[in-house]
């Protein structure tokens, strides 16, 4: 199982996926040519800084501004390029705005410290402690069973899993414990007189990635994407997203969008067909396996549920002519990242077994959380910084004022379906790092609250589900045989489609009315 967090989800375990697919079916020669674009790309990257710094800035711009255009351009290539490891390019900013004079050290590190990427991290330790006692497989066993075992039931069982799993886990994690499950149960039941892939068999495999990848757009917690803009928010336009503010837009594009992918899927593209044997007693069989809840199961559970309360809680609520107080009314100095980090401290702290010394969670379970991911938070939030100071970022909205004149919901759809596409081939979280201050100062030229813009692309860049390469969830269904390229293609496509169109539709509609 790769890290959690990996497109939560880690672009480099999806580089990973990808590179060893492409070992064990020989295909060395795409690794080459991969190598030959990073060496070229690191070199353009320099060459890119270095004419910047050597020509003079235009007129309209302050040679800050052009200076720190110069970064930014280095390190949008090392990011989409992968040059050198993304978190290392996320860690230019504390090297080259002292340098350049754009900021000073202090100025330039403190976005690593933002408040949202602790919610992150807290959110990442509550993963590793799920997945470390086996609590995530047994919610995922439980609602399997639950929904049923009749063939289209049971597909639908586990993107349902999946989905939830993926609001709270890496979405990589889901996929790498679900796909296992769905092909035990591919191949039990595959027809007698059929050898190798069946209509079920890929339909479940693409089943958990989409529903993965469709989950994790639902909470800031859920992929990468999410948090990098409310962390740009913050940081760029003094906006605070929380986490139920964020979870009001996601989940009814997922609620949306779950069943008509599953329709499609198992009604239009791929027929699961019928099943042979007994489902239900196979299911049955993996949940007796678990035996009976173990005390770190039953802690990572109240802890799990508390923080979700808590957030929910958070904030007061007005509905109607009701007032109900939230924790901060109390507590003012509660953010999400408070209850986050509580959580998380909470799981070293309350042992599952005084006598033997043992907590839910430990610092070996705990480093495998994506570091990287957290340095590249900040990478981001520290450019996002200089290209305000620096007037760089409304530089570039005036640049975009020749489009003023569209309406707001085709330019929403042109960021949405650009950065759609785009993510099919680059990182999630390293393209959204890049695009959340671009679209703020772009949306200022366009006369369009930043926000919408931000939301727009954020979500985009978690819908990736045409190629292997795309996303991990892809790689892992695509790496157990069931499903080729052109399947995952073909059925990718209409998902995308699909995607975009919810992602216009809501960064239209529900981000102007419950983000602001």
């Amino acid at each position: 199982m790769m890290c959690p967090g990996s497109r939560v989800d880690s672009p480099v375990a999806m580089r990973e996926v990808g590179g060893n697919m492409a070992a064990g079916n020989g295909q060395g020669r795409g690794a080459e040519n991969g190598s030959r674009l990073r060496k070229a790309s690191l070199l353009t990257g320099v060459l890119i800084l270095v004419s910047v710094l050597l020509l003079p800035s235009p007129a309209t711009l302050s040679p800050l501004g052009w200076h720190t255009a110069g970064v930014v351009m280095l390190m949008a290539l090392w990011w989409t390029t992968e040059a050198i490891p993304i978190a290392a390019t996320a860690m230019l900013p504390l090297v080259l705005f002292p340098v350049l004079g754009i900021l000073d050290m202090p100025d330039a590190a403190a976005p690593y410290a933002n408040d949202i990427v602790f919610l992150s991290m807290g959110g990442f330790l509550i993963a590793v402690a799920m997945e470390r006692c086996g609590l995530h497989r047994r919610i995922a066993l439980g609602i399997v069973a639950a929904v049923g075992v009749q063939p289209r039931r049971l597909v639908l069982g586990f993107m349902l899993a999946a989905a939830f799993l993926s609001m709270w886990i890496s979405n990589t994690a889901t996929t790498a414990m679900m796909y296992p499950i769905g092909m035990a149960i591919a191949v039990l039941f595959r027809p007698q007189d059929q050898e190798g892939p069946f209509e079920l068999g890929i339909c479940l495999m693409l089943g958990v990635a989409y529903a993965a990848t469709i989950g994790g757009v639902t909470t800031l917690i859920g992929t990468p994407p999410n948090a990098v803009l409310a962390a740009t928010a913050s940081e760029t336009l003094g906006v605070t997203i929380g986490f139920v503010d964020w979870m009001l837009v996601g989940v009814p594009i997922a609620i949306v969008f779950l069943p008509i992918g599953w329709l499609l899927l198992t009604r239009v593209l791929h027929p699961p067909g019928n099943l042979r044997g007994d489902a239900s007693a196979v299911l049955e069989g993996e949940r007796q396996k678990l035996g009976p809840m173990s005390r770190a199961e039953r802690l990572v559970a109240v802890v799990f549920v508390l923080a979700a309360v808590a957030w929910v809680m958070r904030a007061p609520k007005q509905i109607g002519g009701f007032n109900i107080p939230g924790i901060q009314t109390f507590a003012p100095w509660v953010k999400d990242s408070t209850i986050a980090m509580a959580a998380a401290l909470a799981l070293f702290v309350v042992p599952t077994s005084w006598r033997r010394y043992e907590f839910a969670l430990d610092w070996q379970t705990a480093n495998k959380i994506p570091w990287g991911i957290i340095v590249l938070f900040g990478g981001g939030l520290s450019m996002a910084r200089a290209r305000s100071k620096t007037g760089l970022a409304e530089w570039i909205g005036s640049g975009v004022s020749q489009f003023e004149a569209w309406p707001i919901w085709l330019v929403l759809g042109g960021v949405a379906f650009l950065f759609l596409f785009l993510t099919e081939v680059t990182s999630n979280v390293a393209t959204a790092t890049m695009a959340m201050p671009i679209m703020a100062g772009a949306a200022s030229g366009l006369g369009i609250p930043p926000l919408q813009m931000m939301a727009t692309a954020a979500l985009a860049v978690s819908m990736a589900f045409m190629l292997p390469v795309a996303t991990p969830p892809n790689a892992i269904v695509f790496a157990s045989g069931y499903v080729t390229v052109p399947q995952m293609a073909r059925v990718g496509i209409w998902f995308n489609l699909i995607s975009g169109l919810l992602v216009t539709i809501a960064a239209s509609l529900l981000v102007p009315i419950l983000l602001g």
